[in-house]
C-alpha cells in the first residue's frame, strides 16, 4: 500500500481531530443537533455532517428524534445525535468485565443486600470529598459546585435551572437539573441498578434535599439526569409596607 503525501497525511489528522471534537461535544452536553455542533465548532452545517456521518458508519454515534418536554409544537422534533455504546467506551471505562464479574460473585455470595452494600460503600469516599466542598455554600450555590465536582470525576456534569413537572392541583416546582454526560460505569450499572440508586442517595444526602432520579444513562438514557429543587427565596415586605399594615391593623375595630 502506497504511503500518503505529507499533505495528506495531515488532512487526515486533521479529520480524524475535528470528529474526535465533534464526539467530545455530544460527550458533554448530550444528544445534540448538527446545528448546535455547527455552531460550537465554527463549521458549516455540511462539514459538520460529514463528520456526524463517519461517526454513524463507525456505529459511535446514533441519530434520534429530539425529545420535547412540555407543550410540543407543530412538525417533527429536530434530529439530534447522541454517543453509542461503543462510542462511550472509546472515552473512560475501567475493567468493566471485571467489575461485572465481582458483583456477580458478591450477588451470589451474599445476596441482594450485599451488592447494595457495596454500591454505597462505593460513594462514600466520594461522599467524603464532595461535602468538604458543599459545607457552608447557599443551598441554591450547591447544585452547581456538585457539577463541578463530578466533572473533576470524569462525569462531564452541567446544570440548568427548571422546574419539576406538576403534580394533580399542584404548583412545578423550581429547581435545577444535575446533568452526567458521561458515566464511567455505564455498562456496570446496566446489569446492576443498585450503583445508581446508591449515586442518587449520596446527592440527597449531599444537597441536603429530596431529589429525583429522571434519567440515567445506563437505562438508556442519552445524560443521567437528577432534580434537585431549590427552596424558595422568602419575600420580605418593604418596611413602608410593613408599617402600613401594622397601622392599619391598630386602627381596624376590635
Amino acid at each position: 500500500m502506497p504511503a500518503l503525501a505529507p499533505d495528506a497525511v495531515v488532512v487526515v489528522e486533521d479529520r480524524v481531530g475535528t470528529r474526535n471534537r465533534v464526539a467530545r461535544l455530544i460527550l458533554a452536553n448530550g444528544p445534540t443537533t448538527a446545528a448546535d455542533l455547527a455552531a460550537r465548532l465554527g463549521l458549516t452545517p455540511a462539514g459538520v455532517r460529514r463528520h456526524l456521518d463517519a461517526l454513524l458508519a463507525e456505529g459511535l454515534v446514533e441519530a434520534r428524534e429530539q425529545r420535547v418536554y412540555g407543550h410540543r409544537g407543530r412538525g417533527r422534533p429536530a434530529k439530534v445525535f447522541a454517543l453509542t455504546g461503543a462510542g462511550r467506551s472509546v472515552f473512560h471505562h475501567t475493567y468493566d468485565e471485571m467489575a461485572i464479574d465481582a458483583l456477580r460473585f458478591i450477588a451470589q455470595s451474599g445476596g441482594e443486600s450485599a451488592v447494595d452494600a457495596f454500591a454505597r460503600r462505593r460513594f462514600v469516599g466520594l461522599a467524603e470529598r464532595y461535602r468538604s466542598l458543599l459545607a457552608g455554600a447557599d443551598p441554591a450555590e450547591r447544585p452547581r459546585l456538585l457539577a463541578d465536582a463530578l466533572t473533576a470525576d470524569g462525569y462531564a456534569a452541567s446544570t440548568r435551572s427548571t422546574a419539576s413537572a406538576p403534580a394533580p392541583g399542584k404548583h412545578p416546582v423550581q429547581g435545577a437539573q444535575v446533568c452526567q454526560h458521561h458515566c464511567p460505569v455505564q455498562h456496570v450499572a446496566e446489569e446492576f441498578p443498585q450503583l445508581c440508586e446508591a449515586e442518587t442517595q449520596v446527592f440527597a444526602e449531599l444537597l441536603g434535599t429530596h431529589v429525583q432520579r429522571l434519567a440515567t444513562i445506563a437505562h438508556g438514557d442519552g445524560v443521567c439526569t437528577t432534580f434537585i429543587p431549590v427552596p424558595p427565596t422568602p419575600v420580605t415586605a418593604p418596611p413602608d409596607a410593613v408599617t402600613q399594615s401594622s397601622e392599619q391593623s391598630e386602627g381596624a375595630p376590635a
